[in-house]
């Protein structure tokens, strides 16, 4: 609103829907209302001790004061970042369907490398989501047709044809909380985040790793990355081929080559394929290390 990308006839303020509890799920797990905000989520007791990697993520982003104001539902519902989204002087088929897309031939430095689209290579901007979706959250929506759960991984689009739709709530739809599962990966955890400047900035690449141990073996292992794809970007079948497995620099590399498979640059952000690479490795090795 504030470029007038968009210039709504009404707004409607929600801040009287009591959705601002953090509370214990009957079976087990823990649920964010919509409106509680990103600095009480993180410094929750249970957040800390249970989902740090959460906490972490969180804490990542934006400023102090942003996220002291922000919700967790409004940050699953920003806008994918892109300077041409904003410049209402140049073409954008996320703002303007079937206009083109000014990025894939412009400046693209900070541009999608998976999952893009003849259409558009924007990239999402959120910390707080790539944690979200490495912890395989549930999104709780309700509307005039009832209420229904959306499993993280699918509540975020990729571009395709349409990319002025971010994400797969239906019109009428609200967010109502987020649902976080048991296991919260406690230890072994890491949000790195790599960008330009270590203060308030947008990542290049950021990684959420995860991992759980049997022994000396992966029992369980996630990776989700932000700064590369038009939602974070995870990919449960290539995850599972490393259960069982050593956790090596060797099967972290194999693993992060086949997570950015088929990754495309643009020319600027041609970079971001090597560093998303050499990002996944250090996460997981710090995760192995880290013990809360």
């Amino acid at each position: 609103m504030k470029y007038r990308v968009e210039n709504p006839e009404h707004l409607l303020d929600i801040n009287a829907l009591d959705f601002s509890e953090i509370s214990t799920l009957p079976e087990g797990g823990i649920r964010l209302g919509a409106t509680s905000t990103n600095a009480d989520t993180a410094y929750h007791e249970q957040i800390e001790k249970n989902y740090p990697l959460l906490s972490k993520a969180i804490l990542s982003g934006a400023s102090t004061q942003l996220r002291n104001m922000a919700t967790d539902g409004g940050n699953l519902m920003q806008r994918t970042r892109c300077y041409y989204f904003y410049d209402t002087a140049t073409p954008c088929n996320k703002r303007e369907p079937g206009s083109g897309c000014s990025a894939i031939n412009g400046f693209n430095r900070i541009h999608a490398i998976l999952g893009t689209s003849d259409t558009c290579i924007a990239t999402h901007p959120s910390d707080m989501c790539v944690a979200l979706a490495a912890l395989d959250a549930t999104v709780q929506v309700t509307g005039e047709n009832g209420s229904r759960s959306i499993p993280f991984l699918e509540f975020h689009r990729l571009p395709g044809e349409n990319p002025e739709r971010d994400t797969n709530l239906e019109p009428g739809e609200l967010i109502t909380a987020i649902d976080l599962p048991e296991k919260g990966f406690s230890e072994h955890f890491e949000y790195l985040k790599v960008r330009d400047r270590p203060s308030y900035a947008f990542a290049s690449v950021s990684v959420a790793a995860a991992l759980e141990m049997d022994g000396e073996n992966i029992k369980d292992i996630r990776v989700a990355l932000g700064g590369v794809a038009h939602k974070p970007w995870r990919l449960p079948e290539v995850e599972k081929d490393f259960f069982g497995k050593k956790p090596t620099r060797n099967n972290f590399e194999e693993l992060a080559e086949k997570l950015i498979a088929g990754a495309k640059g643009y020319g600027d952000n041609d970079f971001k394929i090597d560093l998303a690479k050499k990002s996944i490795v250090r996460a997981l090795l710090t995760a192995l290390d880290n013990k809360k």
